[in-house]
């Protein structure tokens, strides 16, 4: 009998070790798939052409005389942005923040649209993107810490700055994450285009709508890898956490033909903001192209949120 219990105890623990082996391999996969910079993204574009990352540098690069500018982040990165000074000399600024494996050139044509409202223009690239160090993709949740060192930045240079911030896609949840810090006075705006909720909310809509899989165990598994080489979980990363706690106000852009970041998770964001706020939805707009959709009425919307607070 102590032979059988034996056995049975050995049996179990050989299919324990093997069950926590298969989880951490399909874990660090997932992790190196979604959060490491340095692997392609295509995969995760496979069914989504529309939602890459526009490329559309032009004036950035060629036309705007742009300076290289350069911090440290909380934990010692070395974070880097294109910082593009208005001809006419003024105290607004605007920090335009790229979407998932972008950068900041890519964010040319609209740091163009605010360089023409009349501001300096600051475009990061987010941590593990550009020229930026990194070794994972923050998903918004570190980032809005170096988002924080970036205003910093701005008003050692500019006490009386006045600092809009504006997000594209993982920018957009970047900038709302910021909104739930205790934020200078100089920042007076924030605009969301095509923010998801939170990390978990996504990869879960992610995981259902193009592979129609249930979020467990695979969400629980990446989330405990995540913790261990990133240090923080899809849980605590979340937009809508952030936002009711703000204190600046907030425009929310969206496309209602959004796949890839579903129309209804700005409608949740919006109801859990509790500062001054506006929604404008485009209709036809599929992922962060509600610019391109609809630009007149895209700008528009921002010029009158904007010169409200700025």
């Amino acid at each position: 009998m102590r032979k059988i219990k034996k056995m049975l105890v050995s049996i179990l623990v050989v299919i324990l070790i093997s069950a926590i082996s298969t989880g951490a391999f399909i874990g660090n996969l997932v992790y190196d798939l979604v959060l490491n910079p340095k692997i392609s993204k295509n995969i995760i574009y496979a069914d989504n052409k529309n939602t890459e990352p526009r490329e559309d540098s032009k004036w950035l690069i060629e036309e705007s005389n742009y300076i290289d500018e350069y911090v440290n982040s909380f934990d010692n990165l070395k974070l880097h942005a294109y910082i593009v000074k208005n001809k006419v000399k003024t105290d607004k600024w605007a920090i335009v923040v790229h979407g998932y494996a972008g950068n900041g050139k890519l964010m040319s044509d609209k740091a163009k649209y605010f360089y023409e409202m009349g501001y300096n223009v600051l475009i990061p690239d987010l941590r593990g993107h550009g020229e930026s160090e990194g070794n994972y993709i923050g998903m918004g949740w570190d980032d809005r810490l170096d988002i924080i060192s970036w205003i910093n930045h701005i008003i050692e240079e500019n006490p009386k700055s006045e600092i809009v911030l504006h997000g594209t896609s993982m920018g957009a949840a970047t900038v709302l994450m910021t909104s739930g810090e205790n934020l200078p006075s100089n920042v007076k705006a924030i605009i969301s285009d095509s923010a998801y909720t939170s990390i978990l909310d996504e990869f879960k809509y992610e995981l259902k709508t193009f592979l129609n899989l249930s979020y467990f165990p695979l969400i629980n598994i990446t989330d405990l890898i995540t913790m261990i080489r990133a240090g923080y979980s899809f849980r605590e990363a979340s937009a809508i956490n952030q936002v009711k706690k703000a204190k600046v106000p907030i425009l929310f852009i969206h496309g209602d033909s959004d796949k890839f970041v579903p129309y209804y998770m700005m409608n949740e964001l919006y109801d859990a903001t509790n500062v001054p706020k506006e929604k404008l939805t485009v209709e036809g707009a599929e992922h962060a192209n509600s610019d391109l959709m609809s630009p007149y009425l895209y700008w528009l919307t921002i010029m009158d949120f904007l010169e409200k607070y700025v």
